[in-house]
């Protein structure tokens, strides 16, 4: 899509103007407050003139074809093909970012790949793609982008996979996750400090959206830590995580605990050991939550789904690469118990794999 003002800008949708004679962005918590000629903290949106303007829409840094569980969601549609792609730009500040190549990018130049809203679903329904992911940076900051990918999507049946850190405004989320099949949240923390500290962001607007997402739509949610040793993986930290999650989203919601490694700013943190991962996995499950992962590890135990009824093993998972799938459409196959999640009739047919595929669409 072009403007007058040139390819990728597009007026956005969530802003107003104020008495001093600033705009205000209301996508996200940050509420930017901008005068002509200034970009807001995620650097892809600007005010020209009377509006502020989404810079990057219809560009990206790339196009993948992944496996669904890289997202990581274990939950929707196991074994199956998504395809994905980020922008540039975030509107968080994370020191410890593992994207931070695009996620900070300060350069549209980055955007090197073009693609219209229809192009992209129907790239997706051309590689055989069940859904599209929406991932890489945080594609709160590329809504409206997003959104018209989504509806194109739909409109040939493929899914939409929202990846984000939930830093969105009540205004904005509406119309954002109305057009999302799925989403995986990154719950940086637990402790506002740790928020304000390394992610320059706050924690209650993130857990806001956890519990509308939960409890007001039918997207369908997955939760995602990252632990980082001496910051935010004591025992007492997971605990109170857990204590909330089980109160706030129930049992049924995934969690996947994932271990660090260092990057960006955060050069100076060692790696997280795998027992680190294991050991939160395990205080999860004491706590009543009844699908908990460990991610970026060798743990094959940690990454498969046990039925919570009968402990039967129902996929297991080798990194991203399924081993076995013992689940008749949502059941367990041993004691025909009830397995949350987006599960196939089928089952798995043709399970991608561990493979990412580069796409070029344009």
């Amino acid at each position: 899509m072009t403007s007058t003002l040139g390819e990728g800008y597009v007026r956005g949708r969530w802003q107003h103007a104020l008495g001093d004679g600033r705009i205000q962005c209301d996508l996200c918590p940050r509420l930017c407050r901008l005068h002509d000629g200034q970009r807001a903290f995620c650097f892809v949106r600007e005010r020209v003139g009377d509006a502020i303007y989404l810079s990057s829409y219809g560009r990206a840094t790339g196009f993948c074809i992944d496996p669904i569980e890289k997202k990581p969601l274990h939950h929707f549609h196991p074994g199956t093909s998504v395809l994905s792609f980020g922008t540039a730009g975030c509107n968080l500040g994370c020191k410890f970012c593992q994207n931070w190549d695009i996620s900070k990018a300060k350069e549209i130049e980055k955007l090197s790949d073009r693609a219209s809203p229809a192009e992209v679903a129907e790239a997706a329904k051309r590689e055989g793609c069940k859904s599209v992911a929406f991932t890489y940076n945080d594609p709160v900051i590329f809504a409206e982008y997003a959104i018209d990918c989504a509806n194109e999507c739909r409109a040939r049946g493929i899914e939409t996979v929202a990846v984000t850190a939930g830093y969105i405004t009540p205004e904005a989320r509406r119309d954002f996750f109305s057009v999302m099949s799925a989403v995986n949240v990154d719950l940086k923390a637990f402790d506002p400090e740790f928020y304000r500290k390394l992610c320059n962001a706050e924690l209650a607007p993130v857990l806001d959206t956890l519990t509308w997402l939960r409890h007001e739509t039918n997207v369908w949610v997955e939760v995602t830590t990252l632990l980082i040793p001496g910051h935010n993986d004591s025992i007492e930290e997971v605990d109170r995580l857990c204590t909330w999650f089980v109160k706030e989203l129930g049992p049924d919601v995934p969690l996947h605990f994932s271990a660090f490694h260092p990057d960006f700013k955060l050069l100076d943190v060692p790696p997280t050991p795998p027992a680190t991962c294991q050991r939160a996995r395990e205080q999860a499950l004491a706590h009543g939550i009844r699908y908990v992962y460990s991610g970026n590890i060798e743990d094959v135990a940690g990454g498969s789904t046990r039925c919570p009824g009968c402990h039967a093993l129902l996929i297991e998972r080798d990194w991203y690469e399924l081993l076995a799938y013992r689940l008749k459409g949502n059941h367990c196959v041993e004691c025909g118990a009830e397995i949350a999640g987006r599960f196939s009739a089928e089952g798995v047919q043709n399970a991608w794999g561990r493979r990412r595929q580069r796409v070029v669409i344009r």
